[in-house]
């Protein structure tokens, strides 16, 4: 089995290193949003639209194109959606204005969402159940090298030149991986005909009643953000993008050829590992939308120690993840996702437990407390994800795992600035003037966290408990 898995690594080698470029792509440009507003003259307000339209895309057409997947060939979508992603992100690098810019991202987004929806289901087609959780975890290095070097890459391209080569990276790098894929993946030929009629029976008035509904999900959490006199406006937009996608979830369940196929939906043990998936990533968000407040506005320290602080987080995930993956395949996977969520438990209490005067040392043990709960639980659960589901259905299976994911953190981020920001009505600016009341503020959402946590760690023992002889 050891000597198989080695003879994979190539393709694991292929699918990480695209994780790793849209994972840089993704982190940097955050990063560059100064310098595009600046060179581009448009408001910073506008400029967050450029993450915000890579977000909505990629969210809209995960299930679609994990359909795709299953139905022409995984590998085919994926390194076709290489090839778009580079496409993004040339014009993205050389756009002159803010609507080229827009088109640029949505098009990057298109290839991330082709990416990330069949990753999961090539492991799956690749690797046996016994050699899964190590794949995962081998995807998910690759992604948090991503997220720590995309930071301190940007950095370094914004010193030296300008922000446009954060996006012309992709292109050489790009080029290479695919060649590199392409030689490792079985990708076939599909005849145009193939392609056309798949894309032909898809449900479009579906997937379009969908795209609307979660467009105004995501627009509400970009009201949430403007504070309480757009409380109303975010919660319009909120009930009525749920509404909206909740409806095209049911008309699509009448189509006779849903995208989303009635064995997923009846998996119980798979709706509820991607539920469990969803909640994880909206609590891990909360810290990661808050915890600059606390250190940087609050407590006065710089941008660069507060970036390194919340770096250790990646970090710890990086070295916990490999050993993880390999104990998954050797231990029971449930457990170990048990142990996982009560780490995340361990750290929300320590983020209850920040001190008014920040303390470095106490600051940053919830935060390498919670890298190891992202290591720990990340990679046995995609494999009982993935492991529980049909190999025909992995492509949807493992794209509603990226939409779980991506929708937890937006949920998170919404959430947890509207209960700060409840509590410090007219307050337009956090600085260590408000003392107490903003760590009371602050406090008051990590208990809401805590409380969220321990929900969670429930349900999974009760699973536990009813799947006794789970592998």
């Amino acid at each position: 089995m050891e000597n198989e898995f080695i003879k994979q690594i190539p393709i694991l080698i292929g699918l990480g290193m695209f994780s790793l470029l849209t994972s840089i792509s993704g982190s940097s440009t955050n990063l560059a949003l100064p310098k595009i507003s600046e060179d581009l003259k448009i408001t910073n307000g506008q400029s967050t639209w450029i993450i915000q339209i890579g977000l909505i895309v990629s969210a809209i057409t995960f299930v679609l194109f994990g359909r795709l997947g299953d139905s022409i060939s995984k590998t085919f979508i994926f390194t076709n959606g290489g090839i778009i992603f580079l496409v993004g992100s040339l014009i993205t690098g050389m756009a002159l204005d803010f609507p080229i810019i827009m088109l640029g991202r949505a098009i990057q987004s298109l290839g991330v969402a082709m990416i990330m929806a069949n990753s999961l289901g090539i492991v799956s087609q690749y690797f046996s159940n016994e050699t899964r959780g190590e794949a995962l975890a081998i995807i998910s290095m690759f992604i948090s090298i991503g997220a720590i070097s995309g930071p301190a890459l940007g950095g370094i391209i914004l010193s030296f030149t300008s922000w446009r080569w954060i996006y012309l990276f992709n292109i050489p790098l790009g080029i290479i991986i695919i060649f590199f894929s392409r030689k490792q993946l079985a990708v076939p030929k599909v005849p145009l005909k193939t392609l056309s009629n798949e894309i032909k029976s898809i449900n479009w008035f579906g997937e379009l009643t969908f795209a609307v509904g979660l467009t105004l999900f995501f627009l509400s959490g970009v009201y949430f953000q403007k504070g309480l006199n757009f409380f109303v406006v975010g919660l319009t937009f909120l009930i009525i993008g749920t509404v909206i996608a909740f409806a095209a979830f049911f008309q699509d369940r009448k189509f006779h050829d849903s995208l989303i196929s009635n064995e997923l939906v009846k998996n119980a043990d798979y709706l509820l590992s991607i539920s469990i998936l969803l909640v994880v990533m909206l609590v891990n968000s909360m810290s990661n939308i808050l915890l600059p407040f606390y250190l940087q506005s609050y407590g006065g320290i710089s941008p660069f120690v507060s970036g390194l602080l919340l770096m250790v987080q990646s970090l710890t995930m990086l070295i916990i993840s490999p050993i993880s993956g390999y104990i998954s395949d050797h231990w029971n996977r449930y457990d170990l996702t048990i142990i996982g969520l009560l780490v995340l438990l361990i750290s929300q209490v320590g983020y209850v437990m920040y001190p008014r005067n920040i303390n470095l040392l106490i600051v940053s043990i919830p935060i390498i407390v919670n890298g190891i709960r992202l290591g720990l639980f990340l990679s046995p659960n995609n494999a009982i994800i993935m492991g529980v589901v049909d190999e025909s259905l992995s492509g949807v299976a493992g794209s509603l795992t990226s939409f779980a994911r991506t929708l937890g953190v937006t949920i998170g981020i919404s959430f947890s600035s509207i209960l700060l920001f409840v509590q410090l009505p007219h307050v337009q600016r956090i600085t260590p003037a408000l003392g107490q009341k903003f760590m009371n503020a602050f406090v008051s959402v990590f208990v809401v966290a805590t409380v969220i946590s321990a929900v969670v760690l429930v349900a999974v023992i009760f699973r536990r408990i009813q799947n006794k002889n789970a592998i």
